[in-house]
């Protein structure tokens, strides 16, 4: 019997025993190749040596400070070296625990920073339809995955909303990307004007959306457009890299490839790569120097904020990355990864859309090609898919509510930046096995 209150009331999963490089092994000694980086978590693979080191040197050496009584030198460093990777102008670095906590702290960073400018009328942060920014409330209610929103919906603020960039499913017949990412990106401008900009403090958006529709890249200037928006109407913006960012998608900031920056940045999942938790959230500097000429505080804190511990795992990854040169191998994975989907599966009567950047992928399934419509929701056919997956020893992210909340199926894929050519083959291979098995089972 588990006393673990587990993700499913209904049954344990395997004890995962050990993890080396790509791959976890359980306690039946069963052998899974990471696909997925659990959630698009493990950027450097598992178990690595030089990390490991850098937590047991810091925790022999300052386990836990206060961070309203000290700093320290892996959160001082660290901090610096986010800033250099990221550029842009981001000048400061709000170091939390988690992708949640700094989506958190990034709306209320928003909000206040429009305080301390003297506009304490500007309290909207409007949100895309199809996001996902966290499992708080405060990220919850600015997220529009439906099902993971609606146990707690009467405890969530009304939120404002503008449908997603998402080409595949959202352009109109014979609509190039550029005038779809056009017309996405007005879809701002009108909701602010509805509100009043008056109103209205940040936009908040995922450069390209991670687990809700699946790998979902923006249209060709659509995020210029969004940063025009923004400026024109003071409006801050917010770019949610909790998944896509730290290198996932190529650059350390996944926006830095739409030509923007932005006024705040969250990031985790690649920041520590799973060996502690963190998240991080960024800032310009005129951002930070508001709050140096107003208030002179965030009103806002954890605990555990900028934990020595969890600084030194994750500057110890980002070291990793920058020593294995793990930067310029992601594209070129990436490519491989692409080509290898789409020779097995380019062609299968049930799979739609083959989308990703850099090592962020996903496969969205279809009932109809032609149309595009989904299975039924009934079937559960992405969580299938991953069932199969892992029975064939590969760990991939299954999604489902792609379209909407409610209906459509994709599988995503996130590797450590370091996989090799025969593991891409062999996660390219299973998954097309598991497709075939899933839907075979469900009678299709």
């Amino acid at each position: 019997m588990s006393h673990v209150f587990h993700r499913s009331a209904r049954s344990v999963p395997p004890i995962a025993r050990e993890a080396q490089g790509h791959y976890i092994l359980d306690a039946a000694g069963r052998r899974y190749l990471d696909a997925s980086g659990g959630a698009a978590v493990s950027c450097i693979g598992h178990g690595d040596p030089r990390v490991v080191a850098a937590v047991a040197e810091q925790i022999a050496r300052l386990d836990y400070a206060h961070s309203g009584a000290f700093t320290s030198e892996p959160a001082e460093t660290l901090a610096t070296e986010i800033c250099a990777a990221a550029g842009q102008g981001m000048a400061r670095v709000y170091f939390v625990g988690s992708g949640s906590e700094a989506v958190e702290a990034a709306i209320k960073m928003a909000r206040q920073c429009q305080i301390e400018r003297g506009q304490p009328g500007r309290h909207v942060v409007i949100s895309r339809r199809q996001s996902y920014h966290g499992n708080t409330l405060g990220a919850l209610a600015r997220s529009g995955s439906e099902a993971r929103r609606a146990p707690y919906a009467a405890m969530l603020p009304e939120r404002t909303q503008i449908d997603p960039c998402f080409y595949y499913r959202y352009a109109a017949p014979g609509e190039t990307p550029e005038a779809y990412g056009r017309r996405a990106a007005d879809a701002l401008e009108a909701e602010i004007l509805r509100i009043g900009p008056e109103h209205v403090a940040a936009f908040l958006a995922e450069t390209v959306v991670g687990a809700t529709s699946g790998a979902v890249t923006p249209a060709p200037g659509y995020f210029k457009r969004i940063r025009e928006i923004c400026d024109r109407y003071g409006v801050l913006l917010i770019c949610d890299e909790v998944m896509c960012g730290v290198y996932r998608t190529g650059p350390f900031l996944a926006c830095a490839d739409e030509g923007v920056s932005p006024d705040i940045v969250t990031l985790a999942k690649g920041l520590g790569g799973g060996y502690l938790p963190i998240g991080a959230v960024v800032c310009r500097a005129e951002v930070h120097d508001s709050f140096a000429a107003g208030s002179g505080a965030f009103t806002h804190g954890h605990t555990y904020m900028a934990h020595p511990v969890a600084c030194a795992a994750a500057l110890a990854v980002q070291r990793v990355i920058a020593e294995d040169g793990l930067p310029a191998k992601v594209p070129a994975r990436g490519a491989a990864l692409d080509a290898a989907l789409r020779e097995r599966l380019s062609q299968h009567p049930h799979v739609g859309d083959i989308r990703g950047r850099g090592l962020l992928y996903a496969v969205e399934l279809v009932a109809d090609r032609g149309t595009g419509a989904p299975f039924a929701p009934g079937l559960r056919l992405a969580a299938e898919i991953g069932a199969q997956a892992k029975a064939r020893g590969v760990l991939v992210y299954p999604g489902s509510g792609t379209i909407d909340g409610h209906r459509g199926d994709h599988v995503l894929l996130a590797p450590a930046y370091s996989i090799g050519e025969t593991e891409i083959e062999l996660i390219a291979d299973v998954l097309r096995a598991s497709i075939d098995a899933a839907l075979a089972g469900a009678g299709q």
